[in-house]
């Protein structure tokens, strides 16, 4: 959210209300909303599914939807082209499809994903973003097969996931790749089997776990 804060790579759009990871209930539904009532648990998600267009029926790009993929351009709701935010009469607007930084938010019904109501709120936003898309990167993109070696670039919430996929996957040997070491011993609980860390080569990494691994 920083990186578009600072308007990087992207036009400039304010006062906009940042943020895409959370954790909610809904609230109200709009007119023609049936998979969802007030009180339901969800999770908003800033790559949402029409569930109609040829990406979100299809397996491979399910995560390109024509109609919700991400811009970070947009600020407005999609059926009228207004907000739904505002102060002093003047509008305030939206930040790709969630606008998470807020109490209260209006998102598109394609853009939340319902969750168990005994999921604690407090815990599970990061699911919302960084977990589902390192996880889903390993099982529905790299999709390791069982006994095979994996390397995990950083060891963020992403990175974790991913190494969490590959684990489940059934990965033999995962090798982790972070600057801070502190990270390693943690990291064994989502898979990691060994850890590189840069800084202690003086050749680049990719080299490394070339040799570590016999050829990569």
């Amino acid at each position: 959210d920083i990186y578009y804060w600072e308007c990087k790579g992207y036009t400039p759009l304010f006062p906009r209300i940042l943020g895409h990871e959370a954790s909610g209930i809904v609230e109200s539904v709009g007119e023609g909303v049936n998979d969802l009532k007030p009180g339901d648990h969800v999770l908003p998600i800033f790559t949402g599914e029409c569930k109609e267009c040829r990406h979100c029926l299809s397996e491979e790009s399910n995560n390109m939807c024509e109609l919700l993929r991400i811009n970070c351009d947009r600020g407005v709701m999609l059926a009228d082209g207004k907000t739904r935010f505002s102060i002093n009469g003047k509008p305030i607007y939206h930040f790709v499809g969630t606008s998470t930084f807020s109490q209260y938010t209006v998102v598109h019904v394609g853009q939340v994903a319902k969750i168990s109501p005994t999921a604690p709120l407090d815990k599970v936003c990061p699911i919302s973003c960084g977990i589902c898309t390192g996880f889903g990167a390993t099982v529905n993109v790299a999709k390791p097969k069982k006994g095979q070696t994996v390397a995990v670039f950083g060891l963020g919430a992403v990175g974790l996931a991913a190494a969490e996929g590959a684990r489940v996957c059934g990965a033999s040997r995962i090798i982790a790749v972070d600057v801070n070491p502190r990270r390693f011993e943690e990291a064994k609980r989502f898979g990691i089997t060994e850890f590189v860390n840069p800084k202690d080569y003086d050749k680049p990494v990719q080299e490394v776990i070339v040799e570590m691994t016999g050829g990569g």
